[in-house]
């Protein structure tokens, strides 16, 4: 007996051993990081449909537009398509870096998904709808006589949908970033603006305030809420919220605005620019926020760009509360009370075994020609070197993702030979045109070489430049924060340093300006002149570190 007694004594203790060692996948963590979506993900929207929630961002001048993501439990999340993925949707030619697809919102009513946005350089805002929130997306509906940006909609209680943007008024001067707040029926069936248009906030919870935008508005019990964001997207931003017992007010503002903002924290706090919100109910009736922020570095830099993070709201006296006790975003939470959902992992290398680009890719403005395949040899992404270059503002050879992390690693194999020294391809990290680093292989007084080189302000400084003989090479680039390095090799085996410790803060918007994040991609270029060159790339690996 007692042996036996020993024997479950030991495999109790066995079990519990296993259990400290290998916890059940099946156990949700009790917390969660911020940002859930890291990266350039900014202007989050987002909406319930039952037990699935569905999240899109801003896209600005990259192609497809609006990446729209799924997930049950507000803190893993799945790319599941773009909204804007046909040409026929989404004109960016000749956009300019940090134009284009500006703040979408997402609703959904009586089994139709709806996203309305502003095209900004090409024609102001419009809405698409979907039956499925993967797609297909119907092309664009124009809304005429439909000022400013950031447009929002509503549906009422009876049913009514209500077009929000904001606008700003005439009596104020053109550089001015005062903005009004303006409220109108749409009649969504033939996609117009109906009725009397009301202003419904004159000003924000500051008098004077700028950049008020990001009108959102919701009912809860009984109570219409307007809410916006203020100060810019910046260190200075802000979510502020009005109330009113009509949808067309007049709204009083919370004597507690705004309910968020970090730009009192210093600029040492390491979640920054808070602001451009939206509010989910769960099925279980909690309150969340989604919002972007950034996570500066290296000074008040951050090359990741403005992020998507999550934070829980409580009501207090008939107004939002974000984390309560805390009044700000934690880098570390207390998930929402939903089951966990097991999005699927983008695997950190891609092959290019497939005959199509998985959703982490993009092109710069929309794709006019066919640059790229992933058939005319199989298991390559093939790049057409166009004379479209990567320092203007043009369509060209380029397939980019986003820098996702502060510390990461990005490596590719290449098969290439310039014919010509007009002809280049490799690796870019971009911020917009005038501001990347790129490393190529070309040809320099008729000999090949693999050449560093970095842009800024329009400017090019060659940092290394070596001698590059074999067709077949390998590129790796990196980054310790803003430290970035930069290798190659011909064999994969034995590296050659090009340059190490190079300041990457060109990469942020910063100094760059414009409202994106970094991308790192590849690219290839025939700078100016017709070819038929190609280069060949057998994979692409990208991780955090």
């Amino acid at each position: 007996m007692r042996s036996v007694q020993v024997f479950r004594e030991y495999k109790f203790l066995l079990l519990v051993l296993l259990c400290l060692l290998f916890p059940d996948a099946n156990a949700q963590s009790k917390t969660f990081h911020n940002p859930i979506l890291p990266g350039f993900y900014p202007d989050p929207s987002i909406c319930r449909v039952g037990e699935d929630y569905y999240l899109i961002n801003s896209s600005f001048e990259f192609y497809p537009g609006i990446p729209i993501f799924h997930s049950k439990d507000l803190v893993h999340w799945e790319q599941i398509g773009h909204v804007l993925d046909r040409p026929s949707q989404l004109e960016l030619d000749s956009i300019r870096p940090s134009g284009g697809v500006y703040a979408p919102t997402i609703r959904y009513h009586d089994g139709m998904f709806y996203v309305i946005n502003t095209l900004v350089g090409k024609g102001g805002n419009f809405i698409v709808t979907a039956k499925n929130p993967a797609g297909p997306w119907s092309e664009p509906y124009w809304i005429k006589d439909a000022p400013g940006i950031d447009p929002s909609l509503f549906f009422d209680d009876d049913g009514k949908a209500y077009y929000t943007g904001n606008v700003r008024p005439e009596s104020v001067p053109k550089d001015s970033k005062f903005r009004n707040i303006w409220l109108q029926e749409i009649d969504l069936t033939a996609m117009k603006l109906t009725g009397e248009r009301t202003t419904i906030l004159e000003e924000g919870a500051l008098h004077g305030a700028n950049n008020a935008e990001s009108p959102h508005v919701y009912k809860y019990k009984g109570w219409y809420y307007l809410m916006i964001a203020e100060g810019g997207t910046g260190e200075n931003h802000a979510v502020t919220i009005f109330k009113s017992k009509n949808l067309r007010g007049p709204y009083e503002g919370n004597r507690k605005n705004p309910i968020l903002t970090h730009r009192m924290l210093g600029n040492d706090y390491p979640i920054q620019c808070t602001g451009h919100a939206d509010l989910v109910e769960t099925q279980k009736g909690e309150w969340w926020m989604v919002l972007l922020a950034t996570r500066p570095y290296g000074g008040f830099h951050y090359n990741l760009g403005r992020e998507t993070f999550l934070a829980k709201v409580e009501w207090e006296s008939g107004w939002p509360v974000v984390n309560p006790g805390y009044g700000k975003v934690l880098e570390e939470t207390a998930v929402p009370d939903l089951p966990e959902f097991r999005a699927a992992v983008v695997s950190i290398i891609d092959d290019f075994n497939s005959d199509k680009l998985g959703y982490q890719w993009n092109f710069l403005r929309t794709p006019r020609a066919n640059f790229y395949s992933l058939t005319e040899r199989p298991g390559f992404m093939r790049l057409k070197l166009m004379p479209e270059s990567i320092t203007k503002w043009e369509n060209p050879s380029f397939v980019g993702r986003r820098q996702h992390h502060i510390n990461f690693m990005a490596y590719a194999a290449i098969d290439f030979e310039p014919k010509n020294e007009n002809e280049s391809a490799g690796i870019v990290l971009l911020q917009n045109n005038d501001y990347q680093f790129r490393v190529e292989k070309l040809l320099s007084g008729g000999k090949p070489v693999i050449r560093l080189t970095r842009r800024e302000k329009g400017i090019e400084t060659i940092l290394a430049e070596n001698p590059l003989s074999s067709k077949t090479f390998y590129i790796i680039v990196g980054a310790k924060g803003q430290d970035y390095g930069f290798s190659y090799s011909t064999d994969d085996k034995n590296w050659t340093i090009l340059k190490e410790k190079e300041d990457g803060r060109i990469l942020s918007r910063t100094l760059a300006g414009g409202f994106i994040g970094a991308y790192i991609g590849m690219y290839a270029s025939s700078n100016g002149v017709p070819s038929s060159n190609v280069a060949d790339f057998d994979w692409f690996e990208y991780k955090g570190l």
